[in-house]
């Protein structure tokens, strides 16, 4: 496919003389999506919950991995139907019954996209104002943060070809000025963390590191599987989606905590401006591949999400085409980018709240959509076209059911730092809970995962032993 022409494709199922690749290919833009130096300031937020070295580290590595797997495993859905994922939702939640999930899945995408391209136009303020000082603040963020959005708007609009060859090359070029950058920061690294965390906060580390990563990409895994061969390994498929979705990151990770434990006053400033810290303590001919290296991760995450965003409006049943989808969402991702910039004061403590709130409903999704495809897959089926088109059945109670009960409990137990999310949230704990080790966790997140999973699958086993009696 030309990588400079409109993608056309929209939820249909991609036809097959329109399949190439090769599921290593699934690599890079799930790596390059990740690589931004976020992920070093998700090395300090672990240490944060009160972990050392070691612990943060472990505990970060598995819930990266974990969550990511998931995404994996719903990247195989994509490549064996050719539909992208929240359209494939429609099997365990109907035609209908599967615009509850798709919304939250649009929430989250273009919630991620308003995040990146803020922190892109931070990043970028922040660097020019080292480069050139007399450039006034609000003048310099409103730049970087045009520019930003020009650029993720249009590769979201090109589409699939354009943003898999965008992906790559961001890739090389991450790695080879990350490298350099971590070279010339290891004087800051070290190992001086004291920790007396017990199970509770290893749990909470695992929990909260599969909300900063993976939790956020499941509704996405089958956008970008969906145009390789139908026969292509759904093993090889799963593999090189975590490999590249959570190897990457986990090396900032590390850096991020070895971070916290060499200079902790830098380490805490990094954890609320990880980019604008961060170029403190570098020499002023690296600032430039800096500012690419922090704004380009930024990007490359953002244009996987408006990308999804579009798919995921178009599986709500809006009636435009996908690139348009494209441009409705960028339109969104400006408004929610000039609040963050220029009118909100509670960057850090939004942005947690949303993953917490966000990550309990799409745990819940991914495990029912998984159940859901295990038992397709058992029962030698495949999925239905039909779920396409508006004559499809219109709900499926177990899903939707098993959805809303698992997402309540596991709302009801985690806890938020926004005041104001906090009143709808943390219900089933009591104050003590919530201020102890256990609220700590938000928990929530896994109990609604193994939660809904269990449901859909007691619901669909009963109701169809009901059906054949």
């Amino acid at each position: 496919m030309d990588t400079m022409t409109v993608e056309q494709n929209g939820i249909n199922a991609v036809p097959e003389a329109e399949r190439h690749g090769r599921p290593g290919d699934l690599f890079w833009p799930w790596a390059g999506s990740n690589l931004s130096l976020f992920g070093v300031a998700f090395g300090v937020y672990m240490v944060g919950l009160g972990l050392g070295v070691i612990p943060a580290i472990i505990t970060g590595a598995v819930g990266y991995a974990l969550s990511f797997l998931l995404v994996g495993l719903v990247a195989v859905a994509g490549t064996r139907s050719g539909v992208p994922t929240m359209t494939l939702g429609r099997a365990p939640f109907g035609y209908q019954g599967n615009k509850l999930p798709a919304v939250f899945s649009y929430i989250s995408n273009v919630g991620w996209e308003i995040v990146l391209v803020t922190l892109s136009a931070q990043s970028g303020a922040a660097i020019l104002a080292r480069l050139a000082p007399g450039v006034p603040a609000t003048t310099a963020t409103a730049v970087c943060f045009a520019v930003a959005a020009v650029v993720v708007i249009a590769v979201g609009v090109y589409g699939h070809a354009l943003i898999m060859a965008v992906q790559r090359y961001l890739t090389y070029a991450f790695v080879v000025l990350t490298i350099v950058y971590m070279a010339l920061m290891v004087p800051k690294l070290g190992g001086a963390l004291k920790s007396d965390a017990g199970p509770g906060e290893w749990v909470g580390g695992v929990v909260f590191a599969m909300t900063l990563l993976g939790l956020g990409w499941v509704n996405c895994g089958a956008d970008y599987s969906r145009y390789l061969p139908s026969n292509s390994r759904a093993r090889s498929v799963a593999l090189w989606t975590t490999l590249g979705g959570a190897v990457p990151p986990m090396v900032l990770l590390v850096f991020g905590v070895l971070l916290a434990g060499g200079d902790p006053k830098l380490a805490e400033a990094a954890g609320g401006d990880p980019v604008g810290a961060l170029a403190q303590a570098l020499p002023t001919w690296f600032l430039l591949p800096y500012l690419l290296t922090a704004i380009g991760g930024f990007l490359a995450g953002a244009i996987m999400d408006i990308y999804s965003s579009g798919l995921s409006m178009l599986a709500l049943g809006v009636p435009v085409r996908r690139h348009y989808a494209v441009l409705i969402d960028g339109v969104l991702m400006v408004l929610g980018g000039y609040y963050l910039l220029f009118v909100s004061s509670s960057f850090l403590g939004t942005f947690q709240a949303f993953l917490a709130i966000i990550g309990v409903v799409m745990a819940a999704w991914v495990a029912i959509f998984l159940v859901d495809m295990w038992r397709l897959r058992a029962g030698g089926r495949s999925y239905d076209e039909r779920l396409l088109r508006p004559g499809a059945p219109a709900l499926n109670w177990a899903g939707l059911v098993s959805l809303v009960v698992a997402s309540a409990v596991g709302l009801g137990l985690i806890t938020s730092g926004d005041p104001n999310i906090a009143r709808i949230v943390g219900f089933l704990m009591s104050d003590e809970m919530k201020t102890g080790t256990f609220g700590g966790t938000n928990i929530g997140v896994v109990i609604a995962l193994v939660l809904a999973g269990l449901l859909y699958f007691l619901i669909t086993i009963f109701t169809g032993r009901r059906r054949e009696a």
